[in-house]
């Protein structure tokens, strides 16, 4: 039976702008307060728009999987196709399909899992960096550390290069396009562009820094013709119908997987360090576990299976703090869920942080509890009451590059050092286009000893 849309819990807002000043001012706590007051189907207005809140899992399994067709990509998407281009994230349609198919070779499993040793590598590089932090307890932003290293390996990964010379201008140039970008998706309209402000200058001479690079290492590589193995050199190669990728497509793929590559794992292992030091019983838990299995060796690829609550650690840290931390759809057609109707137009919010904490699926679900995640616990949850990649046709094609990142390096790093976070550094959840700490995660270093 379809609802009438008159009896769908609406938040009135303004007459003007509806609710846009409450969303700008706490996009977390708007959309958590939404589904606590009003449940799993929530509707506001944002300007012109009507959005909905779909929190139940079928909803958004319905939405991401089983009518995907019915849903594309909107005006959020679009804001940000200047940085990302037509790349995977942001392209559509059979055009998205192509890319699709000319870049998931290179995401393998076994191709990926062939990359293991350099992740341990790169984190043991960065580890070695640390001793002079750990001798003099230094306080430092753990959260620039995982930037640092996360753009490390997808360098190696996507270029086989050393990109940490690049590291502090990808940082700062990514700071001001996350939140600028952000402000452009919240945006009822677009600013004309004879109207620039200094927020655009920035946001341009941020990208200005980023394209160079990229084009930069493209360039190189096409100079030099030379097949390094590397997914960069997987992407060049890749035809379709005996087609391949210019130099602009080329860019948007490599932009996407390179800033999407780093930012995301950087922000998971972020606030999976944070929660540690707030929880010293699972902190132990995992180094029980690490010292049982690897007794202070390096990690081989062997070794993942044998270190589950390593990876449920991870799992648990993406559930309350999703990096990707919204989806947002845009009907194509009417659409009926759960009962509701969905006109063509209406803008369907899904948000990660939202379901993550429903609590019909999650027992206290602001606890941190790995073990949720243990076989025993998962049997009957629905699979949408978890996606931290997405899912359906869509769903995040580094997936398993990330998962694999985030436990070579947590359990790594976990088994050297002990986190602490410093009192009087307030840590802030930050969702721009990802949700990443406000200001940082300031820690010091307490090494462990294995003898």
């Amino acid at each position: 039976m379809i609802q009438d849309t008159k009896s769908i819990p609406t938040l009135t807002g303004s007459p003007v702008v509806g609710s846009l000043r409450e969303f700008q001012r706490d996009r977390l706590g708007f959309l958590l307060g939404l589904r606590r007051r009003f449940g799993d189907v929530a509707r506001f207005r944002l300007i012109r728009r009507e959005v909905y809140l779909l929190s139940r899992p079928d909803a958004i399994q319905h939405v991401l999987v089983d009518s995907n067709k019915k849903y594309h990509k909107g005006q959020a998407y679009s804001r940000i196709e200047n940085v990302l281009g037509n790349g995977l994230l942001t392209s559509q349609g059979d055009f998205w399909l192509r890319q699709r198919r000319l870049v998931q070779p290179a995401f393998h499993h076994r191709r990926l899992e062939a990359l293991v040793p350099m992740m341990s590598d790169a984190t043991e590089e960065m580890l070695q960096e640390w001793e002079t932090l750990a001798r003099s307890g230094e306080p430092f932003d753990e959260s620039a550390e995982m930037m640092k290293l996360t753009l490390t390996i997808v360098g190696r990964a996507l270029f086989s290069a050393d990109v940490r010379q690049y590291a502090t201008r990808v940082r700062e140039a990514m700071n001001v396009i996350l939140e600028q970008s952000q402000n452009r998706i919240s945006r009822p309209f677009d600013i004309p562009a004879i109207f620039p402000t200094q927020e655009d200058s920035a946001y341009r001479h941020a990208l200005n820094t980023l394209n160079r690079i990229v084009y930069g290492i493209i360039e190189e590589r096409r100079r030099s013709q030379k097949d390094e193995g590397d997914l960069l050199s997987m992407l060049i190669q890749a035809t379709d119908e005996g087609s391949g990728m210019n130099d602009e497509q080329l860019r948007d793929e490599v932009m996407t997987l390179f800033l999407a590559g780093h930012e995301t794992t950087a922000n998971a292992l972020s606030w999976t360090w944070y929660l540690l030091s707030k929880d010293p019983a699972v902190e132990h838990s995992l180094s029980a576990e690490l010292a049982g299995n690897l007794g202070g060796r390096a990690l081989e690829l062997k070794d993942l299976e044998n270190l589950p609550y390593n990876r449920m650690v991870i799992e648990e840290s993406m559930r309350l703090y999703p990096p990707a931390w919204l989806v947002s759809r845009t009907a194509s057609v009417d659409d009926t869920v759960d009962g509701v109707t969905i006109p063509a137009g209406a803008v369907v919010f899904l948000s990660q942080y939202v379901t993550h904490r429903h609590p019909d699926y999650w027992d206290n679900p602001e606890g941190f509890d790995p073990e949720r995640f243990s076989p025993e616990r998962s049997q009957g949850r629905p699979d949408f009451a978890y996606f931290p990649f997405g899912g359906g046709p869509r769903k995040c094609i580094g997936n398993y590059f990330a998962m694999l990142e985030a436990q070579v390096v947590l359990a790594t790093v976990a088994q050297r050092y002990r986190l602490e976070l410093m009192p009087g550094y307030p840590v802030i959840p930050q969702p721009t286009i990802t949700l990443r700490p406000r200001n940082g995660i300031w820690m010091r270093l307490k090494k462990k000893d294995y003898k």
